[in-house]
């Protein structure tokens, strides 16, 4: 238990460095050229990557010892860092700001590398919990991961906005590359107990075809997988709009303490997990969780009012640690150790997928079509006894609308044979699949 809790410190300060940094790259940007374009795209872009990389980051995981996956990830995330922290000393501000300089999509692209590449670190800690973990344990493991992860979320938050605030990128371009050294130090003595996998000499470099087996050899899975996509959906609209809706309401430092304040919103969420679990059926409990969060969406924007969206905010990040732990419990139980780093590389990339389109799609609407649209006469008279009047009543329509399709997506996942299917799977399987030589099991 204690190198599971030593693996859990160490990702949460290589997670506080990719979200300081990722958040104050949104923030510097949208506070510069007041673009809800600039910031959907670059959001977008970041899940794309994550979307397009994780599939090699599972065959890697699966490859190779867990250990030697997060040095290299934290490897090559100081490396991408230290680059964008070049390119910001040799180019002013105003080349670095502007959407049509290739400068701008380099130093944006290679902060996004570097922050894409540490999720492979989230990918090997989702399977050390079932290299340590005991399987009657998981879902509380899995909270606690969720947990550090809304305590990273939490002081980046805070900081990121302190930081652009009040010491400009610059500063806050150092202050990340110390962090992320610090991080990959602590690393360098941590030893997690695991045997060299063996990896056949002709396995492909990128094994899609493993990953999609190994899906398909547990029934209902894939529609698990599904499933969780619908957080993923409404996250681009969120990633796209909620940033912009904030700083509309809020200035930059003190956007950046709501977030800080409304992430313990992950911790608490992660130690009810931690504490009580998911129940006998996770699959159920995350689609009501699917449906709450809908109702959020739809409505923690529905008047202007700080209190409101805060209060959202806060309820939203509690349930998205249920159910990303609903996922990994499930995938835990029924899929093999020796194909995990697969299936979930797989899963993230499907359900990364989702975000950037919705994002895409979501951020030229918004801003060229929703928001003129709402200014207008004809915007006020239709929606206005409804959302009310304000600048940023547009983004709230575009709130409202994905909300309610979240919840009707959501609803009728309980009607398909799928769910069916995979939740008698999750009560049948007596035992978690595991290799047959594997480590000592720890309980949490």
């Amino acid at each position: 238990m204690r190198t599971f809790a030593q693996i859990l410190v160490n990702t949460a300060l290589a997670n506080i460095t990719t979200s300081y940094l990722w958040f104050a790259l949104t923030f510097w940007v949208y506070l510069e050229t007041r673009s809800v374009l600039a910031t959907g795209i670059i959001g977008g872009a970041y899940m794309l990557l994550v979307a397009i990389f994780s599939m090699v980051f599972g065959t890697i995981v699966d490859r190779h010892r867990k250990h030697a996956v997060m040095l290299f990830a934290g490897t090559v995330t100081l490396a991408a860092f230290a680059v964008a922290g070049v390119i910001y000393l040799l180019f002013p501000e105003s080349t670095l700001l502007s959407l049509g300089s290739p400068m701008f999509w380099l130093f944006a692209g290679i902060i996004l590398f570097g922050a894409v590449v540490e999720n492979m670190r989230n990918i090997a800690l989702s399977t050390t919990v079932t290299l340590l973990v005991k399987e009657d344990r998981r879902a509380n493991a899995n909270g606690l991961v969720g947990t550090v992860q809304g305590v990273a979320f939490m002081v980046t938050s805070v900081f990121s906005g302190l930081s652009i605030g009040l010491l400009g990128m610059g500063w806050t371009l150092l202050i990340a590359i110390a962090l992320t050294a610090v991080a990959l130090v602590h690393l360098l003595f941590l030893r997690i107990p695991e045997e060299q996998p063996e990896v056949s000499e002709r396995a492909p470099f990128i094994d899609l075809r493993g990953s999609i087996t190994a899906v398909r050899a547990a029934t209902g899975l894939f529609a698990l997988i599904i499933f969780s996509t619908f957080n993923n959906f409404i996250g681009g609209v969120y990633m796209a709009l909620m940033d912009p809706y904030g700083l509309e309401l809020f200035p930059v430092e003190l956007w950046g303490i709501v977030l800080g304040v409304t992430s313990t919103g992950f911790i608490v969420g992660g130690l009810f997990i931690a504490k009580f679990g998911l129940g006998t059926n996770p699959i159920k409990t995350m689609l009501l969780l699917v449906i709450l969060m809908g109702l959020l969406g739809a409505t923690f924007t529905i008047r202007e009012f700080w209190w409101l969206y805060a209060a959202g905010i806060f309820v939203y990040m509690a349930i998205i640690p249920a159910v990303e732990a609903a996922e990994q419990t499930v995938i835990q139980k029924v899929v093999p150790f020796a194909t995990q780093g697969r299936v979930f590389g797989f899963a993230q990339a499907f359900e990364s997928a989702a975000a950037p389109i919705t994002a895409f799609l979501i951020a030229p609407i918004a801003e060229f079509i929703i928001i003129p649209f709402m200014d207008t006469d004809a915007g006020r008279s239709t929606f206005g006894w409804l959302l009310g009047e304000g600048e940023a009543r547009g983004i709230a329509l575009v709130f409202l609308i994905a909300g309610l399709v979240m919840v009707l997506a959501a609803a009728l996942a309980f009607l398909t044979k799928s769910y069916r299917r995979i939740s008698a799977q999750y009560a049948g399987q007596t035992e978690s699949v595991m290799p047959e030589e594997s480590p000592q099991v720890y309980e949490a």
